[in-house]
């Protein structure tokens, strides 16, 4: 290991930033012992918003940067060849950009009608009682679903049909905290049916060449197991709180039904995107028509979650430009593990660091086949633990953090829901066996 100053300032700005997703409820109490709308108040929310802890770590990282580099250094020619600007400038923010859009267009009343109906047409044939059977066809379809139109769309979806169903009831903690923990477990293996949906599978696939055979047969059926094992125990935990007929909260709310051709034009809006993913000049362009298009047909939509998705956006950016910071100590500490060893690292790992970033940096080396399958398996089996542990958490948290109250959603009891089925995933995927077509 021969770090550079700056990578080291680089690691230890991403470790001061994991452990402060960990104190945000802390800064919160702090707020609301300041008058409302007064400067401390203000900071101390802000410092509360787990969704703003790395992007104002990275604006941290970059003063130091431009401190040891310059701010933007250019040749005689004018083009630009060093300094934070430079930095900037060649990363990759597609994903940053791509999860914003796609959580506009998953967020919106059309898409999410079409989702509820798909999850209610299937409980209706569960013999289980109707709001058990809501709930487990919302944490099994949904996460599923984020095989074919991505995991940033399914969790966004899944989270809002969960938030109006069942977060905003009389629920108990540990259901809320149980729930969130499958959830967040289940999107991130959920994705892995196909090899475009989840973040760590897009990093890999097309470099190692892992088509839909591959990733059915590695790893697909086996997340089918995993979600569908996870969610059934987790409904039969709290089967008492889920008993009982289920009243949708749309029933009476006096909102336009969506068209059906309405509703076809999001379902293309939203296949264009996942289409053009690489490609961020062109989605944006396609999102900007969208968003006209919600204009005209205003009495059919709901407002618009452009907050909610700019805070998701800005924290995996700032994932992104600390995150290459780490490329030093991680690709080390893969290339010297054994395949069972990887596959526990990879998990671990995970919990502190993006999967779709750890899986970028294997890319990156030599490996055999079955370290590849060890380590993007155990990236997916690790992605529900903490909130940076995969792209489309913080979406799902920023959706459902209102509904845990004042001190909003805790690491530490989000990790414990995450835990046992985190276990499932871990054997499923390391227990069933590959099929190969």
């Amino acid at each position: 290991m021969d770090p550079t100053p700056l990578q080291i300032i680089g690691t230890t700005l991403f470790a001061i930033a994991v452990l402060h997703t960990f104190v945000v409820n802390y800064f919160q109490k702090l707020a609301h012992k300041y008058p409302e709308g007064s400067i401390m108040e203000n900071i101390f929310h802000f410092l509360g918003e787990v969704e703003a802890v790395f992007g104002m770590w990275a604006v941290v990282f970059l003063g130091f940067y431009t401190f040891y580099e310059g701010f933007m250094v250019t040749d005689e020619a004018h083009n630009l060849i060093g300094g934070a600007v430079h930095y900037i400038n060649s990363q990759n923010y597609t994903e940053p950009a791509f999860v914003f859009v796609i959580m506009c267009m998953a967020g919106t009343r059309p898409i999410i009608f079409l989702a509820g109906r798909a999850i209610f047409f299937v409980a209706k044939i569960l013999p289980v009682p109707p709001r058990m059977a809501f709930y487990i066809s919302t944490l099994i379809l949904g996460p599923l679903l984020g095989s074919f139109i991505t995991e940033p769309a399914a969790m966004t979806v899944t989270a809002l049909i969960l938030l109006e169903n069942f977060y905003e009831k009389n629920m108990s903690s540990k259901f809320k905290y149980a729930t969130i923990g499958a959830l967040f477990v289940n999107v991130s293996i959920g994705g892995t049916l196909s090899h475009f949906a989840a973040p760590p599978v897009l990093m890999v696939a097309g470099k190692w060449h892992w088509g839909m055979a591959h990733m059915f047969g590695n790893f697909g059926y086996k997340a089918a197991v995993s979600v569908m094992v996870t969610t059934v125990l987790t409904a039969i935990a709290f089967r008492k709180e889920l008993a009982g007929e289920f009243i949708s909260k749309k029933a009476d709310s006096g909102q336009m039904t969506p068209t059906w051709w309405i509703i076809l034009v999001h379902v293309l809006f939203l296949v264009m995107v996942v289409y053009t993913v690489h490609y961020m000049s062109f989605f944006l362009g396609l999102f900007l028509f969208f968003l006209g298009f919600t204009k005209i047909t205003s009495e059919y939509q709901d407002k618009m979650k452009i907050r909610d998705s700019l805070m998701v956006g800005f924290f995996l950016g700032g994932l992104v430009t600390l995150g290459s910071m780490q490329s030093w100590w991680l690709q080390i500490v893969l290339t010297q593990m054994g395949d069972f060893v990887l596959f526990l690292g990879a998990t671990a790992l995970t919990a502190i660091t993006d999967n779709a970033a750890l899986t970028y940096l294997g890319s990156l080396v030599e490996l055999t086949d079955s370290a590849k399958f060890n380590l993007v398996a155990g990236a997916v089996a690790g992605g529900g633990l903490t909130v940076i542990a995969n792209a489309p958490n913080p979406a799902g948290y920023g959706i459902l953090k209102g509904s845990f109250g004042k001190e909003g959603i805790h690491p530490g009891k989000l990790f414990l829901g995450a835990f046992i089925p985190t276990i499932i995933d871990m054997i499923c995927l390391q227990v069933l066996p590959h099929i190969h077509f």
